[in-house]
């Protein structure tokens, strides 16, 4: 019998617990092991990020998510990480874990059950002393926050040592439309933004990347600074990111991973504005 495979940046796999909802990575930007859970197991996103990594990727939301399930699998990881042997056997890298993450293969919001999921987790959390120990993080586009439902439960998020990671990956029309494949205008960004930073501590997260060779226009990059420049005050601070994984979308082929030297100009741009900002080439 084979041993499960070692954990590694390269491959966040949903399937590398055989669980339904919940799945481990070693994640660049947690700095350590990251429990996902995945509300979209049936690969439905309301967006279509040109270098979104999920297989069969379809437009839609997230299923109904059977809550107990969830809540099994997600204490039965806990036990395997804080009691078992899950670090020896599964992390060459000696980190440990730092987050529970809602993540996945699509917006993890547009799932109904998301409120009630966010309370299991806090709950999970408590009962294995983890609060104030780690994070509890949603990685979001922020289409939903401006559903009151939405909005409430990143409130609760905040309460649970939680913090937001939203999704800005162009600062135009044309730019959004480009990368994310939705309309959306800027100000409709700084409006859900500002009410998601309103609710929970919230990073905005940007994956940046060559197309056809070239990097971003400054054009766009200065579309995009204006956009932080707004909102600035109210942001926890950026996480600028590369390509890590292939895109599993048409566009792969025309897609590649910009210098360190290249991101590390753009961050200080936006150190310039008063910002922290994390960089992962």
């Amino acid at each position: 019998m084979s041993s499960p495979p070692v954990l590694n940046t390269a491959d966040h796999s949903r399937d590398s617990a055989g669980m339904t909802y919940v799945y481990p990575v070693l994640s660049r930007r947690a700095s350590g092991i990251s429990i996902g859970i995945n509300l979209n197991p049936n690969n439905a996103c309301n967006w279509r990020c040109i270098y979104c990594q999920v297989p069969d990727l379809t437009r839609g939301s997230a299923p109904p998510i059977d809550l107990n399930l969830l809540d099994r699998e997600l204490r039965q990881l806990l036990r395997d990480i804080l009691h078992g042997n899950f670090l020896h056997l599964r992390v060459a890298t000696g980190a440990g874990l730092e987050d529970i993450a809602f993540s996945g293969n699509g917006e993890p919001t547009t799932a109904q059950e998301f409120p009630q999921a966010v309370a299991l987790v806090e709950n999970a959390m408590r009962d294995f002393n983890l609060p104030g120990n780690i994070k509890l993080r949603l990685i979001t586009n922020g289409s939903q926050m401006a559903r009151p439902k939405v909005l409430a439960a990143v409130e609760h998020l905040a309460r649970c040592n939680g913090e937001v990671w939203f999704k800005v990956d162009a600062g135009t029309s044309a730019g959004v439309k480009h990368i994310n494949d939705v309309v959306l205008t800027p100000n409709s960004i700084i409006k859900r933004l500002l009410g998601c930073s309103l609710a929970c501590p919230t990073w905005v997260q940007t994956c940046v990347f060559a197309l056809d060779g070239a990097p971003p226009s400054e054009s766009e990059i200065s579309a995009w600074l204006e956009l932080l420049t707004r909102v600035a005050p109210h942001l926890a601070g950026v996480h600028l990111y590369g390509l890590a994984r292939p895109s599993m979308q048409a566009e792969a082929p025309r897609l590649s991973r910009l210098s360190t030297n290249w991101m590390d100009q753009l961050a200080t741009r936006v150190r310039l504005l008063g910002l922290t900002v994390h960089v992962s080439p």
